[in-house]
């Protein structure tokens, strides 16, 4: 996983940097002329033009040009704060204006080559550090971003992603501690952990999923969460549902119909609320899960029920003996807080978490993940296409079927990667469109 602190956090370790803050300032500078040769590909003859800032980030800039101009590169350097109207053409320009401690709005000058590529140093200035929304603008757009120590917030939130391009993250002997990667950190392919094999006494129940989920006429959003919870890592499933839910069952889940009666010590989670509806029949099905005592995951439906007198009792019961991940998107999670989650994605989703003693996947891009002690998964490996009915659904089947193979431990992890490997799944299916069941054979390839 990659650390992903916020400016003031980053402000706090540059102060207890134990070097000199040149020595910092050449290092940065070292990595940011690095990435200009690689963008321009190539150095003698080069025009580069650097706008650079009143602080440490102009600084960077101003030494990545003393690096540039000493390998054949011809650079001119313009103070960000008395700029002219109009820059100079150039084969590429370094934004090292204003970092991700800008507070206040910023507009850069015009380029005199609109199409020239432009290195942005640490962000893209008139980006906000911290939720990645516009101070001012127009930002220029990054072709490539260097950044350094850790990732922050404002480069993977709201304009960041469309803004920087391709990121990296530069080394250059700041202190990101364990403590910060575990407070906050943005998921990775080599984060996922390889389902378990099983021994030779391994059987079915070892990893077994209850599915509470469908209505009449909404069977579908049930369907897909079981094949997703079959393709995930569940050995077994069993679904609850009406047959007037009307579709066609995976045939390798056994499905039963309401009431709930099962013994619970032989699954290791439930899922609830895919399809299920809103009604007064819905909140006694939840109730019913939610009383089994088991992991929970709650989506869809399931959500907005959560408020319900007879389901919030139950939930009260439960009180944090028993885990539950909550899986809303915007509206739902209006519906469970009274608030939008606001700008600042990270704090949302954590205050939601600590009052609602949950894992709570707020989905999104990226999709946040936070449970009631504080600590944060980003995910960023999904799209655009994830908007479209079920995929949800499926998502649920993914999350369900990672704990029922690991079991509750490392919950917040084991939430993060099926997010990741729903994200993944999206990525190989490919095109411009897709829909929900496109992702349930895709989960095969992407699962180690």
């Amino acid at each position: 996983m990659i650390p992903v602190v916020t400016p003031a956090r980053m402000a706090e370790i540059d102060s207890a940097a134990p070097e000199p803050t040149e020595v910092l300032i050449e290092r940065a500078g070292a990595a940011v002329a690095r990435a200009a040769v690689e963008v321009m590909v190539g150095r003698y003859g080069r025009r580069v033009v650097v706008l650079a800032g009143p602080g440490n980030n102009g600084a960077d800039g101003r030494a990545a040009a003393r690096r540039l101009r000493r390998r054949g590169v011809r650079v001119r350097v313009f103070p960000a704060t008395d700029a002219v109207e109009t820059l100079p053409p150039a084969d590429l320009y370094i934004d090292a204006a204003f970092g991700t401690g800008l507070s206040r709005p910023y507009t850069p000058p015009r380029r005199g080559c609109c199409d020239a590529p432009v290195l942005a140093v640490d962000i893209p200035s008139g980006l906000d550090g911290l939720t990645g929304g516009v101070l001012g603008g127009p930002v220029w757009t990054a072709q490539r971003t260097v950044t350094f120590a850790a990732l922050k917030p404002g480069l993977l939130f709201g304009q960041g992603p469309a803004a920087c391009g391709t990121t990296t993250v530069a080394d250059i002997g700041l202190a990101v501690g364990d403590d910060d990667g575990e407070a906050c950190a943005l998921f990775t392919d080599g984060d996922v952990e390889a389902l378990p094999a099983g021994t030779g006494a391994t059987h079915k129940w070892h990893a077994a999923a209850l599915v509470v989920a469908g209505s009449p006429g909404m069977g579908g959003a049930a369907s897909l969460a079981c094949s997703a919870a079959l393709r995930s890592g569940a050995r077994m499933v069993h679904l609850n549902s009406p047959a007037a839910a009307g579709t066609a069952w995976p045939v390798e889940v056994v499905r039963f119909e309401p009431p709930l009666t099962v013994d619970a010590d032989r699954f290791m989670v439930c899922a609830a609320g895919p399809g299920l509806g809103t009604g007064q029949e819905a909140a006694a099905r939840l109730a019913e899960a939610l009383a089994l005592g088991l992991p929970t995951v709650v989506d869809a439906d399931g959500l907005r029920l959560l408020c319900h007198p007879a389901v919030a009792a139950v939930m009260d019961q439960r009180g944090g003996s028993s885990p539950a991940v909550l899986t809303p998107h915007d509206g739902e999670f209006e519906a469970l807080m009274s608030a939008r989650p606001g700008p600042d994605r990270i704090a949302g989703a954590r205050a939601a978490a600590a009052q609602l003693d949950a894992v709570v996947l707020l989905k999104g891009g990226p999709t946040v993940v936070a449970d009631a002690a504080g600590r944060v998964r980003i995910v960023s490996s999904g799209d655009a296409r994830l908007a479209t009915a079920g995929t949800g659904d499926v998502l649920t089947g993914v999350i369900t079927g990672r704990m029922a193979a690991f079991g509750p431990e490392r919950l917040i992890d084991r939430v993060a990667e099926a997010a990741h490997l729903h994200g993944r799944a999206a990525a190989a299916v490919g095109g411009s469109r897709l829909v929900a069941s496109d992702l349930l054979g895709a989960l095969r390839a992407v699962t180690p």
